[in-house]
């Protein structure tokens, strides 16, 4: 068992597995325990993102005082407290993130694909840094699809196009649109550039991505289906483009972010994925998993992969996470 997961996720799947299988969620704490119970071991991070609302906590003063003067963006943070190593998870699979958020390079026979480009200030470093340090020749990077447009994942977009000759940016229809609308973008603005479509196909000879639309975490995330090779044999990926919620959103909200974790739900099935990424490591364990992968004996199964019902019960965490907020939101 992984000793960082609290034991209580183990208990709940004993206690509260045969009423859960038995009983529809309807309450919220229906739905917790249900949640709970489809977290296990692997999705403990999940869980506690989506089900439990963080404590309130008044802004510093300086923070507040910055708001209201509309005063320049906070300094980087130290380098040592988030740069982590490039790290190669499968055959053609290389993790270029943070100890925090996942940048990934996927590499095919006709170039490279990047997904996301991280923090401005990590995006020299961890992407283009990481991808020398692996051996891969950044000239051959073809597109960078970011999955939504928040700046822990595309602050870096504007260096990855200016550093990259002929390189393509992919962003959601609506999240180009707030791009090109910001006068203050991290990192500096991209020019606008390819928009991500459904089911869209983002080739590099052979090997592809597959834009998955997942309106919700923000109105244009992308999500997305694709296969690599992990010693030689298939693995197909299921990534999340935006998994996190407000506490305090609309019925609305919900319900569209709710159908949007059922169609991605049913794309993976449908695709047979049996490993989840997601854009931090709260989520999937990226930094420690990709790591460990790339540290594996000769025979050692990629820790990523899940089996078919692991990347299943993600999506029962997500769901019904969602669904406990929507009810308690309700209540305010």
């Amino acid at each position: 068992m992984n000793s960082r997961v609290p034991t209580f996720f183990v208990a709940a799947s004993i206690t509260l597995g045969m009423a859960s299988a038995q009983t529809p969620p309807s309450t919220v704490d229906d739905y917790l325990g249900a949640a709970k119970v489809a977290a296990g071991t692997e999705w403990a991070g999940t869980f506690l993102r989506l089900c439990i609302p963080p404590p309130a906590r008044p802004p510093a003063p300086e923070a507040a005082a910055g708001a209201r003067a509309g005063a320049a963006p906070r300094r980087p943070p130290a380098k040592e407290t988030w740069y982590a190593e490039p790290a190669k998870v499968a055959d053609n699979l290389y993790f270029l993130g943070t100890k925090i958020h996942s940048a990934w390079a996927i590499t095919g026979s006709q170039g490279i694909i990047i997904i996301e480009a991280l923090f401005d200030y990590a995006a020299n470093d961890e992407i283009l840094g990481g991808l020398e340090k692996l051996g891969l020749d950044r000239t051959k990077v073809k597109y960078v699809i970011l999955s939504h447009a928040h700046a822990d994942h595309d602050g870096g977009a504007k260096l990855l196009q200016d550093e990259i000759a002929g390189v393509d940016l992919i962003y959601g229809a609506e999240d180009w649109e707030a791009v090109d609308k910001s006068t203050n973008h991290a990192g500096g603005k991209p020019k606008h550039d390819m928009v991500g479509a459904d089911g869209m196909k983002v080739s590099v000879g052979d090997a592809s991505v597959q834009i998955v639309t997942t309106p919700g975490h923000t109105p244009g995330t992308l999500s997305y289906l694709f296969e690599v090779r992990d010693n030689g044999k298939p693995l197909r990926i299921a990534y999340v483009g935006g998994t996190a919620i407000p506490f305090n959103a609309s019925a609305d909200y919900y319900d569209g972010y709710i159908a949007s974790a059922k169609k991605m739900a049913k794309a993976a099935a449908g695709f047979g994925a049996t490993a989840l990424l997601s854009n931090h490591s709260e989520f999937d364990d990226a930094f420690f998993k990709a790591h460990s992968a790339a540290n594996r004996q000769p025979g050692e199964a990629n820790p990523f992969d899940v089996g078919a019902d692991g990347v299943a019960r993600y999506f029962s965490v997500v769901q019904d996470c969602a669904e406990a907020t929507k009810l308690r939101a309700a209540r305010q």
